[in-house]
């Protein structure tokens, strides 16, 4: 693996880019997969299948990644600044290429405005991962971060199954349970526990103050999410749910966001 390591630390950008290459490919390719007949006939809904479709590619690659390379390597999750193999690494520029991509697929098609959460988000976090690329520092907290990716998966499946108009079926239910778990599992808890340990270590990491900022501008929005998720899952009354489902499609297709 010495040799796959040499070649992505030589030329990092030029591999965050071939795998946002990589990326679009799959996206490429998924359009050729069946979708729901009345989500192909509105435009908007059609970009966000074939979008969520490539998200969720990206998180059931990355998030058991993850899994594997903190388990394989526990003491990452103390030295999150040091700690990190050539599979680490890779990992972390394959995510960093879909960020890249599915960016330029927001913007490309014109939904910015409506995304705009999504930008501000794969902003932040193609900052923190470039720097780790670029300095071979953080990778392996790019790492322990990335196991928010799990909890991706559930996110997205949540969010097509309501594109499919299946919010009534049993899979949706079920999704909606395990959603919620690895929310808290995977999701709240991997970010609060990097923020705690940046506090924690802050005089002794380098720019500290740039990534406590961002984690905790990160978990300002995540709890604002999860708040409309329980709100819109587990809070709402069945009959305003259903009114939502059939009159407000336009909040539904306007944005990007899984959390509605």
């Amino acid at each position: 693996m010495e040799p796959l390591r040499v070649v992505l630390q030589k030329y990092p950008t030029l591999s965050v880019l071939v795998f946002a290459v990589a990326f679009r490919l799959v996206h490429r390719l998924l359009r050729d997969l069946p979708i729901p007949k009345h989500v192909e006939q509105d435009k908007v809904k059609s970009w966000r299948w074939r979008n969520l479709t490539v998200s969720l590619v990206h998180s059931l690659l990355t998030g058991p990644w993850a899994v594997l390379c903190v388990f394989s390597s526990p003491d990452m999750t103390s030295q999150i600044y040091s700690s990190y193999t050539t599979v680490d690494y890779l990992l972390v520029c394959i995510s960093s290429g879909y960020f890249v991509q599915d960016a330029a697929d927001i913007i490309l098609s014109g939904q910015s405005r409506a995304s705009w959460e999504f930008l501000v988000h794969h902003a932040m976090v193609l900052l923190c991962f470039m720097y780790a690329i670029y300095s071979h520092h953080y990778v392996g907290g790019t790492v322990v971060a990335l196991l928010v990716e799990v909890n991706s998966v559930f996110l997205h499946t949540r969010l097509l199954l309501k594109l499919a108009s299946a919010q009534d079926s049993g899979l949706y239910r079920v999704n909606k349970y395990i959603n919620l778990v690895t929310y808290v599992t995977f999701r709240l808890s991997t970010q609060f526990y990097l923020t705690w340990y940046i506090v924690q270590h802050f005089h002794a990491l380098d720019h500290a103050a740039f990534f406590l900022f961002t984690m905790v501008f990160m978990n300002g929005m995540i709890l604002v999410y999860f708040q409309r998720l329980v709100h819109t899952d587990f809070l709402r009354p069945k009959r305003r749910a259903a009114h939502c489902g059939k009159d407000s499609a336009a909040s539904n297709n306007s944005a990007k966001f899984v959390y509605d």
